[in-house]
């Protein structure tokens, strides 16, 4: 069984299904369609799929072409109808995994996809879990329930975990040059897992089981959250002594060994930093271990849209007015520059604080032209403002979020009356900087 499945991977002959597809799915399916695999794609939102299907990206740095070219010589099609996943040689599950609102994994989309797999489950089939998770998912939720088909992981059927790496707008890294952690239920697993990803990623590194490739994507997420706590937690010490905090970090930088330079911002925005370390922290519990940098640097994170918030009060107090009623203007809501993904973005936590406080909110982001309901924020009244002259002087304060390139941060500071720059985005800025305040 393994030989032929993996025979079929390399002849490129085998269907490829992915569950998920967004951010993570949809580079899959062009990187296997432009391998010349046949693709399937899944996804419970009927939107998506007749987007997909009619040959239109929803993701802006995903270009249509691409998927018009799947489309029209039919290797790529999507689908809602999960029964079709009896269809598929090679399943690759690219699902949410958010947190509750206390905090603890929410599973439930991994639990509803591996439900419709076992459905189909089959000989001859490899399934690939890439959903950032704790350590043991794999085995706790999809083996365990694989095992009630009598079917042998390793000998009729094949179970990976490979994590996902996808930097969103980063020009430098690709689905195709990102290396691929593959860890496997067996020997067989990990042989099959590692030749499938051969075929459309340049370097694959293999790891001893599944939960070790799972806790690598967690302590990838952990090493930039800490970092990025301690210059979080830097930059209200600094802001206090009055020294420049980023000027700090660049000549730092200049350090040729032992340092690598993390920046501070508004808070932690993102599908990975703000949720992943907390599957850790969870799954400690059941170990009686308490993560304490993990922790630590969740709660310094967490406070920095507060200290914004406090910030754009304290500057608007010096000129005698009061956040409630004054007109704000956000500039960027995506969770990073020049991408149209708002997924946590610490923005929408900022401007919430600020709406609690009475503050009049208006935002321009040329990468999201209307926000939608999601989870925890409902600004879907809202859309973005075309950054004119009148606009920004039209507003008390124009909060800098994102660091977006399209924004003329020069323009920016002449015409609004007040710019708060959380993000240094304005340190090339000449005229007017008496009216900058960073946060």
């Amino acid at each position: 069984m393994k030989e032929r499945l993996i025979a079929k991977i390399q002849e490129h002959s085998a269907k490829v299904g992915v569950v998920g597809l967004g951010y993570v799915g949809l580079p899959l399916v062009l990187r296997f369609g432009d391998e010349q695999f046949s693709v399937i794609g899944f996804d419970v939102d009927p939107v998506k799929v007749h987007k997909l299907n009619t040959g239109e990206s929803y993701i802006r740095h995903i270009p249509a072409a691409r998927l018009q070219t799947l489309v029209k010589e039919k290797r790529f099609e999507a689908t809602s109808d999960f029964r079709r996943l009896a269809e598929a040689d090679c399943i690759i599950i690219c699902v949410p995994t958010p947190l509750t609102a206390k905090k603890d994994p929410d599973l439930q989309y991994i639990e509803k996809t591996a439900d419709a797999v076992l459905k189909t489950l089959r000989k001859g089939q490899i399934i690939c879990l890439e959903s950032t998770t704790y350590p043991g998912t794999t085995e706790e939720i999809l083996l365990e329930r694989f095992r009630t088909t009598g079917l042998e992981a390793g000998k009729d059927y094949f179970l990976v975990f490979s994590p996902e790496r996808e930097d969103p707008g980063n020009p430098r890294f690709s689905t195709r040059t990102i290396p691929k952690v593959v860890g496997g239920i067996t020997p067989h697993c990990l042989e099959v897992g590692k030749a499938l990803y051969a075929q459309v990623i340049d370097r694959v590194v293999t790891v001893s089981s599944t939960r070790a490739a799972e806790l690598v994507k967690l302590l990838e997420n952990i090493y930039r959250s800490v970092n990025i706590a301690l210059v979080n937690e830097l930059k209200m010490l600094t802001d206090r002594m009055g020294i420049d905090i980023w000027e700090v970090i660049d000549a730092a930088a200049t350090k040729p060994f032992g340092y690598t330079p993390f920046y501070p911002g508004p808070g932690l925005g993102g599908h990975c930093i703000p949720i992943d370390p907390f599957y850790l922290s969870w799954k400690a519990k059941e170990y009686d271990f308490s993560t304490r940098f993990i922790q630590l640097a969740g709660e310094v994170n967490t406070s920095i849209p507060y200290y914004v918030v406090e910030r754009v009060g304290a500057v608007l107090n010096d000129r005698a007015k009061s956040i409630r009623g004054s007109k704000i203007l956000i500039l960027g809501v995506a969770y990073k520059k020049n991408v149209d993904d708002v997924r946590e973005s610490p923005a929408l936590e900022i401007m919430e604080l600020l709406q609690h406080k009475g503050a009049v909110l208006s935002y321009s982001d040329p990468y999201i032209p209307r926000l939608h309901k999601m989870r925890a924020y409902d600004f879907s009244h809202m859309v973005s403002l075309e950054l004119t002259e009148d606009v920004l002087k039209a507003h008390d304060v124009a909060l800098i979020t994102t660091d977006h390139t399209d924004f003329d941060y020069q323009r920016i500071v002449d015409h609004a009356p007040l710019v708060v720059d959380t993000r240094n985005a304005t340190r090339k800025v000449t005229r007017g900087r008496e009216k900058i305040v960073r946060a």
